[in-house]
């Protein structure tokens, strides 16, 4: 008697073939629809970025003095004793600010403590697209740095917050400048 060999699947495994491609297609699609719906993240991270390396150019081309830019000795000053108006952290009167339309900040210790929520230009109008960020900016001194003494250079530290909670923070050092030492 000649044996006949059956060719083609069985119903159980058809059924387990159907299984395990389902679940297999259930996974590529699972990981699919995360990565559509994540997609604009590294667009919010770079834009905070940009942001954040804007802020930061900023405040490092300001000077860093003894004295207020605005004071008569600056140029000559070789220790805050000679500055009749003595450089701080922080804007030295109330009418200091970021926008150039009012007194705008001189000095890169003006910048301490500043923040805003939703990103402005330097004329203080909210930029289109951006009122979802927020920004601060923090100046402290950095101590001895790189062999400058400690008192010489800051640390500015520029943190971007971007919607969803994406925070960036970018960090520069600016010695002083003082020609007469």
């Amino acid at each position: 008697m000649s044996m006949i060999k059956a060719r083609g699947l069985s119903l159980v495994e058809l059924l387990v073939f159907i299984v395990i491609v389902g679940v297999a297609v259930t996974g590529v699609l699972s990981v699919y629809g995360q990565s559509a719906r994540s997609s604009a993240d590294p667009m919010l991270r770079k834009q905070a970025v940009a942001i954040a390396e804007s802020l930061l150019e900023e405040v490092l081309a300001k000077p860093y003095t003894f004295c207020d830019p605005d004071d008569a000795t600056v140029e000559t000053a070789a220790s805050v004793a000679d500055c009749a108006v003595p450089e701080g952290m922080g804007p030295e009167n109330a009418s200091e600010t970021r926008y150039a339309n009012l007194t705008p900040f001189d000095n890169v210790n003006d910048y301490h403590g500043f923040a805003m929520t939703g990103i402005d230009d330097l004329s203080g109008n909210t930029v289109t697209g951006l009122d979802g960020f927020s920004a601060s900016i923090e100046v402290e001194p950095a101590g001895e740095f790189n062999g400058i003494p400690a008192g010489e250079t800051l640390r500015v530290t520029v943190t971007v917050t971007a919607p969803g909670n994406n925070d960036i923070s970018l960090s520069g050092y600016r010695t002083r400048h003082a020609p007469n030492l």
